[in-house]
């Protein structure tokens, strides 16, 4: 899998969940999809549902899978029956956790950090040495159930001048049709990524939604 052309805006859409999710999505022009395997999310799909789709996506889709804190007996499982194009980690996954991923499994590795603070981002630094890309999302609120995927932004202008790591980043946190064109002005993301922002309800992806959004951010 090749780095991405940062001279355009890619788009990754997240928690796919249907085939016709994975036909939508590549039709509006994203470039990568998420499967998520973190049970608690509404968007979570099974090895098995992730295995069929991830077959019959359609071809040029980069296929993500999202794990939180995984095990290795976890990742054997779903690599071994999923083809997917990378990994991942949206938990509390070590620098050494990451690399020993990356090594073991041969396949690219993004790593997520939650940001709500100016603070948030000094782990960057230290996981872009091993990641192949960075997601900087927003810090999921306290008592949140899930990771990620809670419709919550933070302060893009802590990204101002920021926008270079030794590792290509994607922003992510609350993006919409509505918003991703402020968001790629403020902090200079050359990646977005998206999930409930392209839903009309928890884990409902709507094609016209997702043409949407990848329209607004490609227009910038």
């Amino acid at each position: 899998m090749t780095l991405p052309d940062m001279a355009e805006i890619r788009v990754k859409i997240c928690g796919m969940k249907t085939r016709a999710d994975m036909e939508a999505a590549a039709s509006a022009g994203a470039a990568y999809v998420g499967l998520n395997f973190f049970a608690k999310s509404a968007r979570s799909v099974s090895i098995a549902q992730a295995a069929a789709l991830a077959s019959e996506a359609p071809v040029g889709l980069a296929k993500v899978g999202l794990v939180v804190n995984p095990t290795d007996a976890d990742l054997d499982a779903i690599t071994g029956s999923v083809p997917l194009d990378m990994i991942q980690l949206h938990g509390q996954e070590s620098v050494e956790r990451v690399a020993e991923i990356k090594s073991r499994y041969g396949l690219p590795v993004m790593k997520v950090i939650g940001v709500a603070e100016a603070a948030d981002l000094a782990p960057i630094d230290l996981y872009a040495q091993v990641a192949d890309q960075i997601m900087i999302d927003a810090k999921a609120p306290k008592g949140a159930k899930l990771p990620g995927g809670n419709g919550v932004t933070f302060d893009w202008q802590l990204l101002a001048g920021k926008k270079y790591w030794q590792a290509p980043w994607m922003l992510a946190g609350g993006l919409t049709p509505e918003n991703v064109a402020e968001a790629i002005r403020k902090t200079g993301a050359r990646q977005v990524d998206v999930a409930s922002g392209v839903e009309t309800a928890p884990a409902q992806k709507d094609a016209d939604l997702m043409r949407a959004f990848v329209e607004a951010a490609q227009a910038v």
